[in-house]
C-alpha cells in the first residue's frame, strides 16, 4: 500500500492513516485503494455477518422517518465503496435516479461491475467525489446516505454541511455507522472483539495496518447526542438516532431544513 505522509505502523511494518498528519485524507484513499479488492468479503468475516443487515435496516428506518413524504426520486450514496448501499437503494426506491459517488478509484471500478443487474443498469451511475466538495448543484437529491463513511472524514461538520447543500429542503439525510454500545456489558465485549480480534484478522489477511486503522476511527466518533447537534447545526431538523444491534451501529437520520 502506498500511503505517503503516513508515518504510524501496525506491527507488521504496514502504514495507516493518521489524523494529525496534513496528508490524512490522500492516505485514507490510498488505503482504501489497496484494501478494496477484499474490503467487502472481510466485512463480511468481521461483522458475523451482521452488516448484511445493517443497511436493509437502515433503510426501513428511512421509510418511517419519511412517511408522508413524496416519493424518492434522485437520491445519493456518498462515499459509496462497491456499491452495496447504492444498489440497495436503486432496488428499494424503484424508479429512482441513484448516484454512488466516492473518492476511491478502485472501490467505484468494483461498484461499477457488481451493478448489472437490471434495476442496476437503468437507474444507478457512478462517479468520483468527495464528501467535503461533491460536484451537484443545491438542491438535486431527495435522499442522501453513507454507511460506515463518516469516521473518515476529516472535517465533519463541513462535510455534514455539504451533504444539507445537495438535498432539497425537506429531504432525507441517512448516515449509518458504528457507535459506542449504551450497555457497559456490551461495550466490552464489543471492544474485546472490534480493538483486538478485527485487527488480528487484519494481521491473517496481511494487511494489519488498514485493520487496525479502523477500531481506531471509532474513537474519533462523536457520541450520538454531540452527532445530532452537529446535524442540527449543519442545518437539519428533525434528527433521530436509530440503534441496531444493541448499539453497536446507528442509523442517524435528519430532515433538511427550509433555507427560507
Amino acid at each position: 500500500m502506498s500511503a505517503p505522509g503516513a508515518h504510524r505502523t501496525a506491527a507488521d511494518g504496514s502504514p495507516y492513516p493518521d489524523r494529525t498528519d496534513p496528508a490524512f485524507e490522500h492516505d485514507v484513499r490510498a488505503m482504501f485503494d489497496a484494501i478494496a479488492d477484499g474490503y467487502d468479503t472481510f466485512d463480511h468475516v468481521a461483522s458475523l455477518g451482521q452488516d448484511l443487515l445493517w443497511r436493509p435496516r437502515a433503510l426501513w428506518a428511512l421509510d418511517r422517518f419519511r412517511t408522508g413524504k413524496p416519493t424518492v426520486r434522485r437520491a445519493l450514496d456518498v462515499g459509496c465503496g462497491t456499491g452495496d448501499l447504492t444498489r440497495l437503494t436503486a432496488r428499494h426506491y424503484r424508479g429512482a435516479d441513484v448516484v454512488g459517488a466516492d473518492f476511491t478509484a478502485r472501490m467505484l471500478t468494483l461498484a461499477s461491475h457488481r451493478s448489472r443487474g437490471p434495476v442496476e443498469r437503468r437507474s444507478v451511475r457512478y462517479g468520483r467525489a468527495s464528501a467535503l466538495g461533491l460536484p451537484f448543484k443545491s438542491g438535486t437529491f431527495d435522499v442522501v446516505l453513507s454507511a460506515f463513511v463518516v469516521r473518515n472524514l476529516p472535517r465533519l461538520d463541513d462535510a455534514f454541511r455539504e451533504l444539507r447543500r445537495v438535498l432539497t429542503d425537506g429531504g432525507t439525510l441517512l448516515t449509518l455507522e458504528i457507535t459506542e454500545p449504551s450497555s457497559p456489558a456490551v461495550a466490552r465485549l464489543f471492544h474485546a472483539y472490534f480493538d483486538a480480534v478485527v485487527p488480528w484478522l487484519g494481521v491473517a489477511v496481511g494487511r494489519s495496518g488498514p485493520y487496525r486503522y479502523l477500531p481506531e476511527s471509532l474513537r474519533h466518533l462523536p457520541p450520538r447526542s454531540e452527532m445530532l447537534g452537529r446535524l442540527r447545526a449543519a442545518g437539519f431538523d428533525p434528527v433521530v438516532a436509530v440503534p441496531q444491534s444493541q448499539g453497536i451501529v446507528t442509523t442517524y437520520l435528519a430532515e433538511a431544513a427550509s433555507r427560507r
